[in-house]
C-alpha cells in the first residue's frame, strides 16, 4: 500500500508518500480500506516532535493520522464477520496510521457510517464533531445567547455556528479574510467579521447595539481572543478549547482572564457519557442534516501541502486526505 511516512521531525516537507507493507489486523482488530483520513492541527505539532497532551513521544518512522473512514476489508481473529464490507469510521486514539491506503484499528472503535454521509464528512464528525458537541455541553445556547465564535470558518467553528443558530442564538462569527467570512455567513451567522481588520471589535459592538456577548467559544487564543473576551458582559463565559488556544495563557500556564474555562478533558467526557456517546451523537447530527461539516480535501500524496495550509490558516472546515 501507499502511506505518508515521517522519518525525521521537522517541517511539513518531511512527510513523504512511500510504498510500505500492508498492516495486518491482530485479534479484535479490522483493516480498513481508507477513503478519507482526518488531519488535525495537533498532527503538525507531533510532526515537529512535540507530544500532545497525555501522549508519549512519537517513535519514528511513523505514519501520522488518527481519524479514518472507509470500508472494512479484512478481519482479525475473533471479529464478527458481519463487519466485513461495511462502511465505517473510527478515531484511532493515540495510535497513528491514518495517512494511508489501509489502516488497522480495534473493532470496538468502529461506527458504521450513516448512508447520508460520505467518508470525508464522517471523518469530520468523528473527531471535530465530537469536540464541538463536547464544548457545547458547557454553554448550551438558546434564544437569549449572544455567541462570539473566533475561527468560525474552521472545522469546530463551523459546527458551533450552525448549532447555536439552530438553537435560536445570536451568533457573531470571526474569520480571517473575505472568503472565510463568506463561508461563515453561509453557515448562518448573524454577523460575519474579518478579524484581520483592526476595526472589527467596533463593528461587532455596533451590530450588537449595546447587547453584551454571553459566551465566547475560543479555540484560537491570542489577541483575537482578548478582544472577543472584552465583548462579554457580567456573567459571560469564555470557553477555551483546542491546541491553538495555548496562546491565551500567560507564562505560568494560567488563563489570563478570570472568566475563562478550559472545557476539554475528563469533565467533558463524564458529562457526555464517554467518547463513543459523543461520536455517535455527532454522526447522528450530521446524518439528519442538523449539522453540516465543512470539509477541505487534499489528495493523500499532498499531505505536506495540507499541513502547510493548516499551519498558515489557509484552510476552511475539517482538513481531510483522500487516497
Amino acid at each position: 500500500m501507499h502511506a505518508v511516512r515521517l522519518h525525521a521531525f521537522g517541517p511539513a516537507g518531511n512527510l513523504v508518500l512511500e510504498e510500505v507493507e500492508d498492516p495486518l489486523p491482530g485479534p479484535g482488530q479490522v483493516r480498513v480500506a481508507v477513503g478519507a483520513a482526518g488531519v488535525h492541527l495537533l498532527d503538525t505539532a507531533l510532526r515537529e516532535g512535540f507530544p500532545g497532551p497525555g501522549q508519549r513521544p512519537t517513535v519514528l518512522p511513523t505514519v501520522p493520522g488518527r481519524e479514518v473512514a472507509g470500508v472494512v476489508e479484512s478481519l482479525g481473529e475473533g471479529v464478527d464477520g458481519a463487519w466485513l464490507g461495511r462502511r465505517v469510521v473510527a478515531h484511532l486514539g493515540f495510535v497513528p496510521g491514518g495517512y494511508a491506503e489501509l489502516a488497522v484499528t480495534d473493532v470496538d472503535r468502529l461506527h458504521e457510517i450513516p448512508a447520508a454521509l460520505d467518508d470525508a464528512r464522517a471523518v469530520a464528525m468523528i473527531g471535530t464533531g465530537r469536540t464541538a458537541l463536547g464544548i457545547l455541553q458547557f454553554a448550551e445556547p438558546g434564544p437569549s445567547t449572544v455567541a462570539v465564535v473566533p475561527a468560525a470558518a474552521g472545522g469546530v467553528g463551523t459546527l458551533l455556528v450552525q448549532y447555536a443558530k439552530n438553537a435560536g442564538a445570536t451568533v457573531v462569527g470571526l474569520a480571517g479574510g473575505p472568503a472565510k467570512t463568506a463561508l461563515v455567513r453561509e453557515n448562518g451567522a448573524d454577523l460575519a467579521v474579518d478579524y484581520t481588520a483592526p476595526s472589527w471589535p467596533g463593528e461587532v459592538r455596533a451590530f450588537l447595539a449595546g447587547r453584551p456577548a454571553t459566551v465566547v467559544f475560543d479555540g484560537v487564543g491570542g489577541e483575537v481572543a482578548r478582544e472577543a473576551v472584552a465583548l462579554l458582559g457580567p456573567g459571560g463565559r469564555h470557553l477555551v478549547f483546542g491546541w491553538s488556544a495555548e496562546g491565551l495563557r500567560d507564562g505560568r500556564g494560567h488563563f489570563v482572564d478570570g472568566v475563562s474555562q478550559s472545557v476539554l478533558g475528563p469533565v467533558m467526557l463524564e458529562r457526555a457519557g464517554g467518547l463513543r456517546a459523543l461520536e455517535l451523537r455527532a454522526l447522528t447530527e450530521a446524518a439528519t442534516g442538523r449539522l453540516v461539516p465543512s470539509v477541505h480535501r487534499f489528495p493523500l500524496r499532498e499531505a505536506a501541502a495540507a499541513h502547510r495550509a493548516l499551519e498558515t490558516r489557509r484552510t476552511t472546515g475539517k482538513v481531510v486526505l483522500e487516497p
